[in-house]
């Protein structure tokens, strides 16, 4: 099995049926063929049209109605923009991105999101990467069809085998359903401890930067148990503590 059959390019709500068929050959151009569609257009004979010679690529297609179903098996979720800001979270230039896919992929699942030819990714659908990739463009016409961003996604992607000078070292991480059940419990014992506000939009913040820091690199299986331990032993600790304050208050 290649480490290219690890790489899911996923297109977001895809609103034309032509740019599902052009992402599709762009694939299937540097050696890729897994393609994931959340919610797209009708596939129209333009669409089998633009994805000339590549319409295995459309016909094997994984296609959600959630998000979430296409995530929960993938062990690193990255994203492409051209916007930025702060709420996007950590945002690389489209060479050093790849190289971490690159890497990821040799034993794991990793996803590429792309979003609505009009809208891009929404905040919640960036707030599932680890890290967000941009290509440059000039200021003149700075947005690129969504094909393009496939293909050149793609391209930079398959150049890194051809251009790699640097030792791998193969791990294996953990997929998003595992790192959701660890937020939750980081939440709730950060809650516990009182280092979490009872204003919302902090804990969602707090939550989001923990998905931003774990998402960039991945978890190894061992990193999850070592985060899981220190939780056990976090919660164990209270306990102990609310049991001796108890008892003490009997002997006074």
């Amino acid at each position: 099995m290649s480490w290219k059959d690890n790489v899911y390019f996923v297109l977001v709500e895809t609103k034309e049926s032509g740019n599902i068929g052009a992402a599709s050959r762009a694939i299937k151009n540097m050696g890729f063929t897994k393609l994931v569609l959340i919610n797209p257009a009708d596939l129209t004979d333009e669409a089998y049209c633009m994805a000339w010679r590549s319409k295995d690529i459309i016909e094997k297609a994984e296609i959600y109605s959630n998000l979430d179903f296409a995530l929960k098996d993938k062990s690193l979720v990255t994203g492409t923009t051209r916007r930025r800001g702060s709420k996007r979270g950590a945002i690389v230039d489209i060479k050093e991105g790849v190289k971490r896919i690159y890497d990821v992929a040799q034993n794991n699942k990793v996803a590429i999101l792309f979003g609505r030819e009009d809208k891009g990714l929404f905040n919640e659908e960036v707030e599932r990467c680890g890290y967000l990739m941009t290509i440059p463009t000039s200021n003149a016409q700075p947005s690129l069809n969504l094909s393009q961003a496939v293909l050149l996604t793609a391209y930079e992607l398959m150049r890194c085998e051809e251009l790699k000078d640097y030792h791998i070292e193969r791990q294996f991480y953990v997929d998003q359903s595992e790192l959701n059940k660890l937020y939750e419990r980081l939440y709730q014992v950060l809650k516990k401890i009182g280092y979490i506000s009872e204003n919302r939009d902090i804990e969602n913040r707090l939550i989001n930067n923990f998905r931003h820091f774990f998402g960039r690199t991945g978890l190894t299986f061992w990193e999850l148990k070592l985060l899981h331990g220190l939780c056990t032993h976090i919660e164990e600790s209270l306990t102990q503590n609310h049991q001796y304050k108890i008892d003490l208050e009997k002997i006074l």
